[in-house]
């Protein structure tokens, strides 16, 4: 198969020709990960990976310039939230079709994506034949969510979310910081410091503080 590539800043591409229906770009840090999504696109009749991108602006410069059909993307990426890239792409053009293929099984990674526009959302590490079937649905133009996916995300939606600053209390105890510590990051009193933290360990349904940094990396409100 014929086969040219170029050099990007921090990524060398590769760009294959044929007549493919579904003509799809992979976005993924790891390379093993891009190679291992090439090998199975590229032996699904009908489909072929035209692209791969390490990072969020390589796979932005990536999508205006191939115009794929379908965008698999992971959501942790070396420059930007891979939420970030998706809005980026459809902000650019409405109708692209994006598949978050992720090893972040948290509930708020999942829902940032899709609050992002995504249509699919695959697990690292399903079968080979699911994943396939996400891309086909979502390139048809529906949505494509596995059941366990959906079923963690059932398990949460009713709950109230997490405001941005106690967000960003959370980093900062995380961190290893006291609530005064926190409280002059922040500006903020003391006791508006404790406050978030009743609402946090409320929401969370958290023992402690150690316990809701735990609930909050695993669901995805933080990252270490």
């Amino acid at each position: 198969m014929p086969q040219a590539s170029w050099t990007a800043p921090e990524l060398r591409w590769s760009l294959r020709s044929g007549n493919a229906s579904i003509r799809v770009l992979t976005v993924d840090a790891h390379p093993l990960v891009r190679e291992g999504l090439a090998a199975v696109i590229n032996k699904e009749e009908g489909m072929m990976v035209v692209a791969e991108a390490a990072s969020g602006e390589e796979a932005l410069e990536a999508f205006r310039k191939l115009r794929p059909d379908v965008v698999t993307l992971d959501l942790q990426l070396p420059d930007m939230p891979g939420d970030s890239v998706a809005r980026q792409i459809l902000a650019e053009c409405p109708t692209a079709r994006i598949v978050v293929i992720t090893g972040l099984q948290g509930d708020a990674h999942m829902l940032r994506a899709l609050e992002a526009g995504v249509r699919g959302l695959a697990l690292k590490g399903m079968p080979n034949q699911e994943l396939l079937d996400v891309i086909r649905q979502v390139h048809s133009g529906r949505k494509s969510i596995p059941r366990q996916v959906a079923s963690a995300l059932a398990d949460h939606l009713g709950e109230e979310s997490l405001t941005p600053r106690e967000v960003q209390v959370l980093r900062l105890v995380a961190r290893g910081n006291r609530n005064k510590e926190v409280a002059a990051h922040l500006s903020i009193a003391d006791e508006t410091v404790r406050m978030h933290m009743k609402n946090i360990l409320s929401k969370l349904a958290a023992n402690d503080r150690t316990h809701a940094v735990t609930i909050a990396l695993t669901r995805g409100f933080i990252a270490l």
